[in-house]
């Protein structure tokens, strides 16, 4: 069962949010199914953002990836290609080094993978890293896959001179607590299964170079490896009911690839972000019954059905039957906002819908569906009913 939680705000402008409402604010009832997804559809059919993105740093950058073939780094290395910084991506060459996207153009497509450049490697093979870099002479480096501190020093070995290392850490270091949101400030947990992202900022911190964390929540969008909103789409296509544990009035967040993206290009060059954690996610936070209404309204489906379970009487073996963790889960991002002007530009639905037409809705995703312990579930509630 969820826990009851305090909502802190630390901003005057912060909004207190019911832990017992089915959604957040979230302009739901300004969207109608298949018109959202006809207009969403026509305005993002090339990915633009709504601003005039400005990267601080004084001049353009020689600048490694470590990862950027899957999710992040595919959106990240298309904005830092545009704003001319010379971008190489550190793979093990098992994927293609670039993809053109959903309604990116091929010339658009073309113009970016000219400008790509490739370090094929294994960063597990440190002596292989540290020559390899050192010979480039990169000025930043973003690590976008980096899980330990060990993964992490033989970058650092290899680059004496770099000017900034940009990390992708998770808000899942924080340990637990009653008090929400998150903040930069609180207490972590250092046996969270994401304690290798902490002892990497520690490193950082104490080699002593200009380093900037960010820890994002849940990330969403197209091409996400991670069934988050893929998990609900599945559902809602199949027609069938969701099962989500407890009371469904759990409490979480998701943020945009896109603004997580941009939110990296903001602390390029920035000396306000030098050393500094930052939490990046949606504005807004959202229950698990709220979200399972907003992916069927991003999708175009019908309210879905909602089937709630104690997680506590099935046995699903290895397999997991809801993507988010069953508790309250949300940071604030006033930090970002306060230091570095960036605040997220997709709201929940927007969002979602812009995953569901350029990925889910063309008939692409990472995971068959798979409905197993959905099927446990709906058994023995049919049973009891």
């Amino acid at each position: 069962m969820a826990r009851m939680v305090v909502v802190q705000h630390r901003q005057p402008h912060s909004t207190w949010v019911s832990p017992h409402s089915s959604i957040l604010p979230s302009s739901l009832s300004e969207f109608n199914g298949a018109a959202l997804n006809i207009s969403i559809q026509n305005r993002r059919r090339t990915w633009q953002p709504k601003g005039a993105l400005q990267v601080r740093a004084s001049s353009s950058k020689n600048i490694l990836i470590m990862g950027g073939t899957r999710f992040i780094g595919v959106f990240l290395s298309r904005l830092l290609v545009k704003e001319g910084h010379q971008v190489t991506l550190f793979t093990r060459g098992k994927a293609p080094i670039t993809q053109q996207l959903p309604g990116e153009s091929d010339q658009e497509y073309s113009e970016f993978s000219s400008k790509i450049l490739h370090l094929k490697g294994d960063r597990q093979d440190f002596e292989f890293v540290k020559t390899s870099l050192s010979a480039k002479g990169f000025d930043v480096v973003y690590d976008i896959n980096g899980r330990e501190a060990t993964d992490v020093e033989p970058i650092l070995d290899a680059l004496p001179k770099l000017e900034q290392f940009i990390y992708c850490s998770s808000a899942g270091v924080y340990l637990k607590s009653d008090l929400l949101p998150h903040c930069e400030t609180d207490a972590v947990d250092p046996k969270s299964r994401h304690k290798g992202k902490l002892e990497t900022e520690s490193l950082l911190d104490s080699r002593g170079v200009n380093w900037t964390s960010i820890r994002p929540v849940y990330i969403y969008g197209p091409l996400n490896y991670n069934p988050v909103e893929e998990w609900f789409f599945h559902r809602l296509k199949a027609g069938r009911p969701i099962p989500i544990p407890g009371s469904g009035v759990q409490i979480t967040q998701l943020g945009h690839v896109k603004d997580l993206a941009r939110a990296f290009i903001t602390v390029l060059g920035n000396p306000k972000a030098s050393k500094q954690v930052y939490n990046i996610s949606g504005s807004k936070y959202v229950t698990f019954d709220g979200l399972a209404k907003a992916c069927a309204k991003a999708g175009g489906f019908p309210e879905p059905e909602i089937i709630h379970y104690n997680p506590k009487e099935y046995d699903f073996g290895k397999k997991k039957a809801f993507p988010f963790r069953d508790q309250h889960f949300f940071a604030s991002v006033e930090k970002a906002a306060s230091d570095l002007g960036w605040t997220p530009e997709f709201g929940l639905v927007d969002g979602l819908a812009d995953s569901y037409n350029l990925d889910f809705g063309r008939g692409t995703f990472r995971k068959a569906a798979d409905f197993s312990t959905d099927d446990m579930i709906l058994n023995k509630t049919l049973v009891l009913s």
